[in-house]
């Protein structure tokens, strides 16, 4: 087996994410969430400020560094590096100006000033394909084609403009979306999974797949969030043995003892 991915748990200090919107909101429950993660087997920490579901209201940047701020303080100086995930130009300024090990905009990075920001950063940089580019998901209609074919424009761009900005091709990672961000069909999503290696050959940077809790894994097997771990898991599992190098997970736990039997299996005695 490859190298297994790197686990990047999600911890949401938000009100309204469409998983566990409002469990985490308070900095106490989200440091202490994230601690969990960190025992259970998480790599990386994301923590994200704002929800990007199509039905989040817009929460203001100042709201939003207000959530993180405690919250980053605390997890700064634990065993685990830290992901930031935002949209908000603003939100990112603050994120870099505090050194985080990454960065994460659900609509890759457009905004020139914060292309230079990032020029003169250090953190990874995971650059997110959505079909509209908005700071949440949308509801649209596309075929499993249009959506392919969106993701091959986006980041022969963006890739190629983040990297005109200064911004080092080593730091880009590829994020080709899930779920919402690819539209209602949920077979676009499971055409992105299948396509994992050529993803990976054609644009040469670390794939980063977000399958956890998403709409799509709900409309094929019709199960409520809560007991959508088992797909979950699978989907993730899939991304990992085809390539994937980093997992974004709410259930880091079960990812990392997923890969360790997946590990354990493909491995020669």
């Amino acid at each position: 087996m490859r190298v297994a991915p790197k686990i990047v748990a999600v911890v949401n200090i938000t009100e309204d994410s469409f998983s566990d919107g409002g469990r985490y909101l308070a900095p106490e429950a989200a440091i202490r969430h994230a601690r969990a993660l960190a025992e259970a087997g998480a790599d990386l920490l994301e923590l994200g400020p704002a929800s990007s579901n199509p039905d989040a209201i817009a929460v203001p940047a100042s709201t939003q560094v207000e959530r993180l701020t405690p919250v980053v303080a605390a997890l700064a100086d634990g065993p685990l590096p830290l992901s930031i995930d935002a949209t908000d130009p603003l939100v990112l300024a603050w994120a870099l100006g505090t050194s985080v090990a990454m960065v994460n905009d659900i609509r890759g990075f457009p905004d020139s000033e914060t292309q230079e920001r990032l020029a003169s950063a250090t953190a990874d940089v995971v650059v997110v394909h959505s079909l509209l580019e908005r700071d949440r998901a949308t509801r649209d209609t596309a075929t499993p084609t249009q959506v392919l074919e969106s993701i091959e424009r986006f980041f022969d761009a963006r890739l190629a403009e983040l990297t005109r900005a200064g911004v080092a091709e080593e730091r880009l990672i590829v994020d080709p979306g899930m779920g919402f961000f690819l539209g209602t069909d949920p077979q676009a999503s499971i055409a992105v999974l299948q396509r994992i290696p050529e993803l990976r050959a054609r644009f040469g940077r670390p794939i980063f797949i977000s399958v956890s809790r998403k709409s799509f894994l709900r409309a094929i097997t019709g199960r409520s969030i809560d007991e959508i771990g088992a797909a979950t898991l699978a989907a993730e599992l899939h991304a990992a043995r085809v390539g994937a190098d980093f997992l974004r997970t709410h259930d880091a736990g079960a990812l990392r003892d997923g890969l360790q039997i997946l590990e354990a299996i493909e491995s020669k005695y």
